[in-house]
C-alpha cells in the first residue's frame, strides 16, 4: 500500500469518526430525549412512534457509520499494521477502539433499537427499562468514539 493511499485512509477515517461523534452527541442530547427518558413522575417512558418517525438508522447512520466507518475501520487495521513507529501505535489504537464500538453497534445497539422501534402501545415496563439501558450504554459508546477520535487525531499529528 502506498504511503499516500495509507494517509488518505487515515484522513478519511478520522474525518468520518469526527462526523460520527458529533452526530452521536447531538442525537444523544437532542433526539434521544424525544424517544425515551423519565417522566416528571420518575417513570421511564418510550415513544416508539417518535423513533419510527425519525428512523435515524436508515436516514442518517447507515450513510455515515454503518457502511463508511465500518469499511474505513477495516481498511485502517490493514494500513496501520503496515505503518511504523508512533503512527502505527496511535492508528492501530484508534482502529481497534473503533472496531470494538462497531461490534457493539452491530451486536447490541442496532438490534435493540429495532426492537424498541417495534414496541406497541402501551409499552411494557420491561421495554421502557430496556430503552433507558440502551440510552445509558449509548453514552459509553460515545465515550469510546471520543477516545477513538482522539487516538486518530494523534496518528495524524506530526511526531514531536
Amino acid at each position: 500500500m502506498t504511503p499516500h493511499f495509507s494517509w488518505l485512509i487515515l484522513l478519511l477515517f478520522v474525518i468520518i469518526q469526527g462526523i460520527a461523534l458529533g452526530a452521536g452527541l447531538y442525537e444523544q442530547r437532542i433526539v434521544v430525549p424525544q424517544w425515551m427518558g423519565r417522566a416528571a413522575s420518575g417513570e421511564p417512558y418510550l415513544n416508539a412512534d417518535a423513533m419510527r418517525t425519525a428512523d435515524t438508522g436508515r436516514r442518517f447512520w447507515g450513510f455515515v457509520t454503518t457502511g463508511p466507518l465500518t469499511l474505513l475501520t477495516l481498511a485502517s487495521i490493514v494500513a496501520a499494521w503496515q505503518a511504523q513507529g508512533a503512527l502505527q501505535a496511535w492508528w492501530l489504537g484508534s482502529a481497534f477502539v473503533t472496531l470494538v464500538e462497531r461490534i457493539a453497534t452491530f451486536g447490541y445497539f442496532i438490534p435493540v433499537a429495532i426492537r424498541l422501534m417495534r414496541a406497541e402501545e402501551p409499552v411494557p415496563a420491561s421495554v421502557r427499562a430496556q430503552a433507558l439501558q440502551w440510552r445509558n450504554f449509548n453514552r459509553a459508546r460515545l465515550a469510546l468514539s471520543g477516545l477513538a477520535l482522539l487516538l486518530g487525531l494523534m496518528a495524524l499529528s506530526p511526531p514531536l
